[in-house]
């Protein structure tokens, strides 16, 4: 695990491109969110090095973009298995943001023998679903995330200025930021598919949730806000302390304050805490 490289592994539809960064001897698969890629763990690299890091694009996504088929939660799931037997990894601890932590859950209990912690980020347990949300009506609510897609940017600090309007906490001038973003550009364009994005929303608000079925040592970290200061959370007081009464290896949510969703791995405070809990998870499975 030794060094940072970038490997390709194929899977239906195409090769996955994956990152994997050395560090201690046993590795983490860190699993990026919806329209996220592969650079969202760029601060959890640089608070916590000696994590070994096992990195990938998910199909649709930066690297992995023309990967061809139906994207789902379960897909993705499938997908990780099949990096884990290129890497000849046979047991992970698992690091997923967001979506990435439904897709996180979905891979540790349908393969248990492979996950041996998990580490969940504002995700991976139910939200709930905004008033008047439908499937139907996805298109429409994902619509100023995906208007990056249909555009051709000038350059990598046009398409910063767009992506702050809807993350504003973040730092304009933070060069981790800068780095993610250009990984998402090619030519202009942002590598992200649309179906696969509404497609994986779907999943998340309207799907199948099999947190129930955890039988691993689950850490939860989460913001106070979604999108900026003062906007409702992801999760309330309420709804983690439901999932801590109903969900016996769930440990004690930690809640970032002052943080919104982005900046609980976006910012180096943020990335602070889930490198803290990846070291909890890691110690509760020694």
């Amino acid at each position: 695990m030794a060094g940072h490289r970038t490997v390709r592994v194929p899977v239906e539809g195409g090769e996955l491109a994956v990152e994997v960064a050395g560090g201690g001897r046993r590795a983490v698969l860190a699993v990026h969110g919806l329209t996220g890629n592969c650079r969202l763990w760029n601060w959890l690299r640089a608070e916590a090095p000696e994590i070994a890091l096992v990195m990938p694009d998910l199909r649709g996504r930066a690297g992995s973009y023309r990967v061809a088929g139906r994207s789902s939660v379960r897909r993705h799931a499938e997908d990780l298995v099949r990096v884990l037997d290129a890497l000849e990894l046979d047991v992970v601890a698992v690091c997923g943001m967001s979506m990435g932590g439904f897709v996180a859950v979905e891979l540790a209990t349908r393969w248990p023998g492979r996950v041996r912690g998990l580490v969940l980020v504002d995700g991976g347990l139910p939200m709930a679903v905004p008033a008047g949300l439908t499937p139907d009506a996805l298109p429409a609510a994902f619509a100023p995330q995906l208007e990056r897609v249909s555009r051709r940017w000038a350059d990598v600090d046009e398409y910063l200025a767009y992506f702050l309007h809807s993350n504003p906490l973040l730092d304009p001038r933070d060069p981790l930021l800068r780095d993610c973003l250009e990984h998402d550009l090619d030519d202009g364009r942002v590598l992200l598919g649309r179906e696969a994005v509404l497609a994986d929303a779907t999943d998340v608000f309207f799907g199948e949730h099999r947190w129930r079925a955890l039988a691993t040592p689950t850490e939860l970290v989460c913001a106070e806000w979604s999108a900026g200061a003062d906007t409702p959370p992801a999760y309330s007081a309420e709804a983690l302390a439901e999932f801590r009464e109903a969900l016996p290896v769930l440990g004690r949510p930690r809640r970032i304050a002052g943080t919104d969703h982005a900046g609980t791995v976006m910012t180096r405070a943020g990335a602070a805490v889930v490198g803290a809990a990846l070291h909890d998870v890691l110690l509760r499975v020694r």
